[in-house]
Parts: structure tokens; sequence; C-alpha cells
């Protein structure tokens, strides 16, 4: 159990470092954006869901899909959670050891971790396999065998924000033949967003919250360009981190100088008792938030994770940071 506990451990923290790798490619992944979106036939509605469909993944391969997909394996939990979102929850039959949402995913076949099983993949029979930025370089020898076994491989961008999320979803959608509902999901995700801004608007300058958030006990944390950074500052609250890039380890006494208002951790799913363990650190007696009991564990999924759960992972952080404001 230990084990399994430290392995899901190391994927948190791959994809952390994946997201700032991401980052720093931004500037040259923005006419891959544009590629993406222009290659896809301009039509709307029903007709953007008519097949053949030929779309530009995130790699630049050019993608023709004949028919809507009746056989999906996903290669990153982000990619099952966007489909099933999408309604495709039956056609999904093939997800990694580390997807657990939605709860129908238990049923699913796994074909491995952070090393897919491409022999278990092909066994499946897809007709489309949704891979994803972050790994597809170093799982391209696999990839290959995919392709060579004649199953379509589509490589799904890298979402370093929340509007890189967008085309995340709305790639799979089209691929998929639900380019309605991957509408319908995105402008869901943006009404929430607007009505949490909303409530925020309530947060006067000056009167922000000084949050440091713990994405584990090592004290790496969130900087700019981060999903964590972004949600924060919908909220009206101000990053201890701020001033840092992407993903970034803290020494104690530094972080103890940042003097956070808030502590959020991110670790509860792996680790017991982390507000426990936080408000038991000695050298911190004298921190605002663990003078003032504010620590508080989130679900990481819903704040790390670039699909739909964003704008949950967003609003539970404004609870836990502005109680009084998100009730």
């Amino acid at each position: 159990m230990k084990l399994k506990k430290l392995s899901a451990l190391i994927l948190v923290l791959l994809l952390a470092i994946s997201v700032i790798t991401g980052c720093g490619n931004q500037e040259a992944k923005e006419p891959e954006k544009a590629q993406q979106t222009e290659s896809v036939d301009s039509n709307q509605g029903a007709e953007a869901s008519a097949f053949p469909v030929t779309l530009t993944d995130a790699d630049g391969n050019e993608i023709t899909i004949e028919k809507k997909p009746e056989r999906i394996v996903s290669l990153i939990p982000s990619n099952t959670e966007i489909a099933f979102a999408l309604g495709l929850g039956e056609e999904v039959v093939g997800v990694t050891d580390f997807d657990n949402y939605p709860k129908e995913v238990e049923t699913k076949e796994k074909i491995g971790g952070m090393e897919f099983n491409v022999e278990k993949i092909i066994s499946l029979n897809p007709d489309l396999v949704l891979a994803h930025a972050s790994t597809s370089q170093s799982a391209e020898p696999g990839l290959k065998q995919i392709r060579d076994a004649g199953i379509t491989v589509l490589v799904v961008n890298n979402a370093t924000s929340i509007e890189d999320v967008y085309q995340s979803i709305d790639l799979i959608a089209k691929a998929t033949g639900t380019a309605d509902e991957g509408e319908k999901l995105i402008n869901d995700m943006k009404a929430k967003f607007a009505e949490i801004e909303e409530k925020a608007s309530a947060i006067q300058e000056g009167e922000e919250a000084v949050v440091w958030v713990e994405v584990d006990p090592t004290l790496y944390t969130t900087g700019k360009g981060t999903f964590m950074d972004e949600m924060l500052t919908m909220i009206h609250a101000k990053n201890a981190a701020g001033d840092q890039e992407g993903w970034v380890q803290f020494t104690e006494e530094d972080a103890i100088k940042l003097n956070p208002d808030v502590i959020i951790t991110t670790y509860g799913n792996y680790i017991e008792n982390p507000v426990e363990q936080v408000l038991s650190r000695k050298a911190w007696v004298e921190v605002n938030a663990v003078k003032n009991k504010r620590v508080y564990d989130v679900d990481p999924d819903t704040v790390t994770r670039s699909g739909p759960r964003l704008a949950d992972g967003v609003e539970e952080l404004a609870k836990a940071i502005y109680p009084d404001i998100f009730k």
C-alpha cells in the first residue's frame, strides 16, 4: 500500500514537472495551437461532428478520423475525464492504472501506468487512442507500434492554463463526434468560473489572503504559469510564491519567511493527516496560517488535473480561503 501511494505521489510530481516544461515551451507552442484550430472543419454544431474529420494534433500530426470512434483508450487521467464529461463513458475501453474519476473507470481495462502496455492496448482493438503531449516524446516508440497496428493516435495538448483546457476539450470533442457536447462543457465551465469571480469581487484590494500551496511535504509549491496560480488570481488571493515560475521547491527557512495567511496542501490522497503534519512543525509556529490554524487539504486532482473539474477545484479553494464569502 505504501509503495502504491509513493508511486502515485511520484506521478503527481512528474506531471507537475511536465507543467514546468509546458510553460517553458509555451511560446513555441502558440503556432501549434493555431494550427490545431485552423485545421479542423470550420462548420459548427452538427456539421462539425460529421465524419471524416481532419485535425492536427499537439505534436503536429495531421490525423484523419473516418468515422465516429466506438472504442477509445486513454493514456492519461485528464483525457479520460474529458471523454467521460463528453458522454463517451461507454466508448472508453481502456484507461491507466492512475485513473480514478469518474467511478465508472474502475470497470475499465487497465493499460499500465507511466509506461503503458502496448500489447494490451492493441488487444482492446480501439478506434482511437488519446495520448498526451506531456509524455508523447518519451512514449513515441510505443505510440509508433500502436500506429503501425492501424490504430489512430491523437496527441492532446499539454494544458498549462484554463484556456488550454478548453482547447483540449475542443480537440477531443471534434475527434469523437461530440462537438456540441464539447461546446456545452466549455460554456458550463466558463459560467461557473464567472460565478466564482463575481463572488470574489467582494474582496477588496489590500484584503487578499496570502496563500502558500504545498504540493508535497518537501516544500514544492506553485508559481506563475500554473493552474494553481491562475486559480488563486481568479478568487482574489495572493500566491505566496507568485514571483517564482512554474513548480518550485523552497527551503524551510525561505518558506517560513513568506508568512502566508493560509496554507493549502494537495497531498492528502497520499499522505495521512497532512494538515496535522503542517500544524505540528515546530519551526512554523509563528507563521500566520499555523498560528490561526488556517491549514486545509484539497483534492489534488481537482486543482492540478487539466480537465473539466478545474471549476470544482477553484470553488474548493475559494471556500477554504474565503469561507465567509463562499459559503
